[in-house]
């Protein structure tokens, strides 16, 4: 699918074909007859009566060549709303291969700042198709064409929806690609082509990992013929800033078998998307380069395969973390929080950040307790967790606060190393999992676990997402730091 959007610095004429009108939330659309015809005013205006008005959006078939379509623009909109109001009017002509819409932002009245950029950035934020590997691809291509004087949006909001958009997609395509093609290696390397916005993109092989001890990330890609990596992705907006940056970190299993501790096979190709939270953090640092964000950013993420093998990490093995303590591996499929106390306690001591935020698929657990609509938060700081969960409301991606407690740590405790890895007394899953990354966090650095396990992808469309991955955390995070840091 191509969306090509058009800016017309000209005036609505009656005559256009295919013409997108705004009415108020009852479908009064008496200011609108001066963008159409009698006829077309008095057929629209019967139709509406025995219409239900709580709809959003009518589309009205004037000729064979000619739509006229109504949204409603209820009252006390939030932005997200108006990004929605894009989106199904996306949903309800994506079905054309070609056809060429004139949307009348005169029409939207001036109730709303950035109406007709929201309204547009929710179309294309549902307009996302992966497609890469279809021999046969459909060449749809919908024209956007933005008439009339008024509600124009200015060119920095095109460039921050823009940016947005890439990193959301680019999030999104890394976890659509497949297994066979997205190994730790591909993903480094892809990475690194993002030194052309301006990042500093390091890559850290297994024998640089070795030196400096991260063998509890190690440990989980043993069973794998293809190589583990580290990568940091350094964004510096606002180099006048002396403040430590912030962080965020990404658990990057390519594919997660289970190793040793196999997973059963029913539903085990999903185990791709294993790796949503590093692509959720290099779409956030993509983001944060290509709209220039005066803000210091650093994105750690650990890649990884856990594979089944001659060499892989055994249930009963003891590894010995990059901060030193010791973690008795009781069960493999439990690996993504291995990769994480690498990856949170080298952030920690490299960037002495101002906090750390990690996003992973960690457990199957948080699915069953919010299901598809909350990513598990879990955090040591307040401030940090009310933060993000007042912009997650905002922007809709939103997030559920539970606890920590240090009566927890019993579950995870060894009686032969510093920890385990899984709490075998069963419950709390994701709480224990959380316990777990806290021991990665040693110097008081704030810091807040965003389990996404359930919002990383889906196999229904909803809202601004047409199914599939969805990029869940690179607009909530993006949003935190344009509140509150920048």
């Amino acid at each position: 699918m191509t969306i090509q959007i058009n800016y017309k610095n000209n005036s609505p004429k009656k005559t256009t074909t295919n013409l997108v009108l705004f009415a108020d939330e009852k479908f009064n659309i008496s200011n609108l007859k001066k963008y159409i015809s009698n006829s077309e005013f008095s057929y629209i205006s019967d139709l509406l009566k025995s219409s239900d008005l709580t709809k959003n959006l009518f589309i009205f078939e004037i000729t064979a060549k000619k739509k006229i379509i109504l949204v409603s623009i209820k009252n006390n909109l939030e932005t997200s709303d108006i990004e929605n109001l894009g989106a199904e009017f996306y949903g309800r002509i994506n079905y054309e291969n070609k056809s060429e819409y004139f949307v009348n932002s005169d029409s939207a009245g001036s109730k709303y700042e950035s109406f007709i950029g929201y309204f547009l950035h929710g179309l294309k934020l549902k307009s996302y198709e992966f497609n890469l590997y279809k021999s046969k691809k459909k060449q749809k291509i919908i024209s956007i064409n933005i008439i009339g004087n008024k509600n124009k949006v200015t060119i920095q909001d095109k460039l921050r929806f823009k940016a947005i958009e890439e990193g959301t997609f680019f999030a999104r395509d890394l976890v659509s690609e497949p297994p066979n093609v997205l190994n730790p290696k591909e993903y480094a390397n892809r990475l690194l082509k993002l030194r052309k916005l301006g990042i500093k993109v390091t890559t850290y092989n297994e024998s640089q990992m070795k030196k400096l001890g991260m063998h509890s990330l190690l440990g989980v890609g043993r069973g794998s013929v293809n190589e583990s990596f580290l990568v940091t992705l350094e964004w510096y907006g606002n180099k006048k800033d002396k403040k430590a940056p912030l962080s965020f970190v990404g658990k990057g299993v390519c594919f997660d078998t289970g190793g040793i501790s196999l997973k059963p096979a029913k539903f085990m190709e999903e185990m791709k998307y294993d790796m949503a939270g590093s692509a959720v953090v290099a779409g956030l640092i993509q983001t944060l380069a290509t709209r220039k964000a005066n803000v210091n950013a650093v994105g750690v993420v650990g890649l990884v395969e856990n594979m089944p093998g001659g060499n892989a990490q055994r249930p009963g093995d003891i590894v010995k973390a990059y901060n030193g303590k010791t973690i008795e591996v009781l069960n493999t499929d439990a690996e993504g929080r291995l990769v994480l106390a690498d990856a949170l306690s080298f952030t920690e001591a490299k960037f002495k950040p101002r906090f750390m935020i990690d996003l992973a698929t960690l457990t199957g657990a948080i699915i069953m307790a919010l299901g598809e609509e909350y990513a598990g938060l879990f955090s040591n700081n307040d401030d940090l967790s009310n933060k993000i969960f007042k912009v997650g409301e905002k922007v809709k991606e939103k997030v559920w606060r539970l606890p920590l407690h240090a009566d927890y740590d019993k579950l995870i405790n060894s009686t032969i190393a510093d920890m385990q890895n899984i709490n075998y007394s069963g419950g709390a899953g994701s709480i224990t999992a959380a316990q777990f990354l806290q021991r990665f966090v040693t110097s008081k650095t704030p810091w807040a676990h965003l389990d996404i396990a359930g919002m990383a992808f889906s196999k229904k469309a909803a809202n601004l997402n047409p199914g599939g991955a969805t990029g869940f955390g690179v607009r909530l995070l993006n949003q935190l730091i344009e509140e509150h840091y920048e």
